[in-house]
């Protein structure tokens, strides 16, 4: 059987970094969950958002959220209430100073886990999911960073009776080469039929040493 690796996590310490930047002894298991509900909270509350990620670092008098996202306006809100709103719930939650960084993504197509998140939405909306495939793979395959994109989607589709796994791909995926630029997203449909998951892999291209 072959063993899949997150591509994230297999390039820890090459490509990527940590998500969570901190250091601790003692309250490890309280930040850890910590960091866990807070970027569940955020996800949930701003879906609509287009959130690709939520960096959390930690000093010991301060907490730095930093939201990386392709729809700013939806987190700031008019005239900053959103955000304000925001700091002031995770400084009650967390008892602690709070600073939050929005960080705007000017191609949203670059990246695996926005992409994955506009199929699920797509799928919700029950469009068929060959056609979500489809046009995906156009679109993204359009854009001069991307070299190689893969999607899967898997549950009932299309209301069957069996769940089973359909993907679709275009160009390169090198999962095995460290120095190749590899983003990985996933998300959940919730459809009448059940959860409908939804993988996707967009190569970016190799980075050498010189080009970091």
């Amino acid at each position: 059987m072959g063993q899949k690796v997150n591509p994230k996590a297999f390039r820890l310490g090459n490509l990527n970094t940590w998500s969570s930047q901190w250091f601790a002894k003692k309250k490890y298991r309280d930040f850890l969950r910590q960091d866990v509900e807070l970027r569940d909270y955020v996800s949930r509350k701003y879906r609509e958002a287009a959130i690709d990620k939520v960096v959390i670092e930690r000093s010991p008098n301060l907490i730095n959220v930093i939201i990386h996202t392709a729809r700013p306006g939806v987190i700031i809100g008019r005239g900053g209430e959103g955000i304000e709103a925001l700091k002031k719930f995770l400084k009650n939650k967390l008892k602690h100073d709070i600073r939050l960084e929005i960080q705007e993504i000017r191609n949203p197509d670059t990246r695996a886990q926005l992409v994955a998140q506009r199929a699920a939405e797509q799928l919700e909306r029950r469009i068929p999911f060959r056609r979500i495939l489809k046009q995906i793979i156009d679109r993204v395959s359009q854009n001069k960073e991307v070299q190689g994109i893969k999607i899967a989607v898997a549950g009932r589709l299309d209301g069957s009776e069996m769940s089973r796994l359909e993907w679709l791909s275009k160009g390169k995926i090198p999962l095995q080469t460290l120095r190749a630029d590899v983003d990985f997203g996933k998300a959940e449909a919730q459809t009448t039929y059940g959860v409908i998951g939804v993988k996707t892999w967009i190569y970016r291209g190799e980075v050498f040493e010189k080009n970091k």
